[in-house]
């Protein structure tokens, strides 16, 4: 029973970084990069849980700023880029080079932080709870991030505008509504 709950809590977790994969793989992505970036997203959220649960809300009070509004500030970011993007023919953007795919992956991991302050309540087992949390966002991940790139194929250059405008709003709304 508490694989299964801990195997809820890391898809709920990894459901943010699936939902915006499906954007980020409308930026037609090489194949290594969302290999790279599956990766990246997979170590955030095994590290994430440990750190909140070592550190539990103190960094938070720290930085003196919610959470959910660093979040909303990234969110905007990253979609504002992704439109810019959609009408560069560069190969260097900032989305797509190691700071970018690092920042995406941190963004999408800051929920996990929160669940590892609670991380006591469900089980003793860190490391195990933290590797379903790996591996499950892993494969979300790669899965948003290839069915992301599919849309690019059919829709073209349209997806990247309109995946970076839902990043926008989103962004908006965790700072306004969360």
């Amino acid at each position: 029973m508490i694989f299964f709950t801990i195997l809820v809590i890391a898809i709920s977790v990894s459901m943010d970084a699936f939902s915006l994969s499906l954007l980020y793989g409308t930026l037609n992505l090489k194949t290594s990069q969302i290999i790279k970036l599956s990766i990246m997203v997979g170590v955030f959220h095994f590290f994430m849980p440990l750190l909140g649960l070592l550190s539990g809300s103190y960094l938070i009070d720290i930085l003196h700023m919610p959470a959910h509004l660093v979040m909303s500030i990234i969110f905007i970011f990253i979609g504002i880029e992704m439109i810019n993007s959609s009408f560069i023919k560069e190969e260097k953007l900032i989305l797509l080079d190691f700071k970018g795919l690092l920042l995406f992956a941190f963004t999408v991991s800051i929920d996990s932080f929160s669940i590892g302050a609670g991380l006591k309540a469900f089980s003793d087992n860190y490391l195990m709870c933290s590797s379903v949390f790996f591996i499950t966002s892993l494969l979300f991940t790669y899965l948003g991030l290839n069915i992301g790139k599919t849309i690019n194929k059919k829709l073209g250059f349209i997806s990247t505008i309109i995946g970076g405008s839902i990043l926008i709003v989103i962004g908006i709304l965790y700072g306004i509504i969360i």
